[in-house]
This record gives structure tokens, C-alpha cells and sequence, in this order.
């Protein structure tokens, strides 16, 4: 089913879309979650969603398989964004952090092995707040299936060692 279009967005305030991630929300930095601002949820939002992703692993130039940097949902649909370096003590209530590639619930900042990689920020809108437990991406993406009424996507990138 086709994602109806929609005012929601999502952007950062330290990267601008399509461009470098600040090296200190990286495994070369202090890697610490971005500060992310997002605004027009649509009328009937129950809860948000966010995935991080990159689908460039290994290497962009032959990508091999999805890897997951972050995984939050039940997010209040009256919150307008998460700050810098966010802890899950500061989340918006009722907030659920999923398990990202680490094998472990938080942020997890760009560490690309080869290459310049994209990372994909998806922010979904919901007509249902999900009550997962403890969700990877994949399992989270079931259930959001027939439920989601906007997405907005920010991508930036990184590469390592230049």
C-alpha cells in the first residue's frame, strides 16, 4: 500500500540532507546521537517511529546488506524531535528503543569499513501506538505494515579516514 503524502519532515541541526555527518555523531568521534527536529505529523498520529539505517555494507560500491544504527518507536506523537547525545532516561515518554546490528537498544553512530556510506534517518507516522517489547527494524517494519500515515526521510553520509 502506497504511503500517503504528507507534510511530515525530519531534519538535523547539525547536517543538512545529503550531506557529511559531523564526525563526533561517529564511531570516530564521541559517538553520540544527532539532534533530530521533525514537524507536520499528520491529523490521526498515535505514535512515531525511527529507523537508522545504511544499506551500503560493506562497501558502497557493493553493498552486501542492511545495517541498523538505531531503532525507536512508541515515540508521542506531541514530541517534535530528540536532542543531542540523547539518553533513554531523556526520551519522550513512553518512548521504546528496538535492538540495532550491535545487538544492543540505543544509537550506534556511523562506522563505515570502506567507502562513503549513507545513512538513512526514517521517521514514520502511525495510526497505532505498537507495544512491541524490545523490536528489531525487521519486526518493527511488520508491524507497522498498513498502519503508517507519513514518512519523512533525512539521509546524510560519512566516510572514514580522509
Amino acid at each position: 500500500m502506497p504511503v500517503p503524502i504528507t507534510s511530515l519532515s525530519i531534519t538535523s541541526p547539525a547536517f543538512a540532507h545529503q550531506t557529511e555527518i559531523p564526525r563526533e555523531y561517529t564511531c570516530d568521534g564521541s559517538d553520540r546521537s544527532p539532534p533530530l527536529v521533525w514537524s507536520g505529523v499528520p491529523p490521526g498520529t498515535r505514535s512515531l517511529a525511527l529507523i537508522v539505517h545504511d544499506p551500503d555494507v560493506p562497501d558502497p560500491k557493493a553493498p552486501q546488506r542492511i545495517w541498523v544504527h538505531w531503532v525507536l518507536y512508541d515515540i508521542p506523537p506531541s514530541a517534535t524531535g530528540l536532542p543531542e547525545a540523547v539518553a533513554p532516561a531523556a526520551l519522550p515518554p513512553g518512548t521504546k528503543e528496538g535492538r540495532n546490528d550491535w545487538g544492543r537498544t540505543g544509537y550506534g553512530g556511523p562506522c563505515p569499513p570502506i567507502g562513503r556510506h549513507r545513512y538513512f534517518h526514517r521517521l514514520y507516522a502511525l495510526d497505532t501506538v505498537l507495544s512491541l517489547g524490545q523490536a528489531t527494524k525487521t519486526r518493527l517494519e511488520q508491524a507497522m505494515a498498513g498502519h503508517i500515515l507519513g514518512e519523512a526521510e533525512l539521509i546524510g553520509t560519512y566516510q572514514r579516514g580522509r
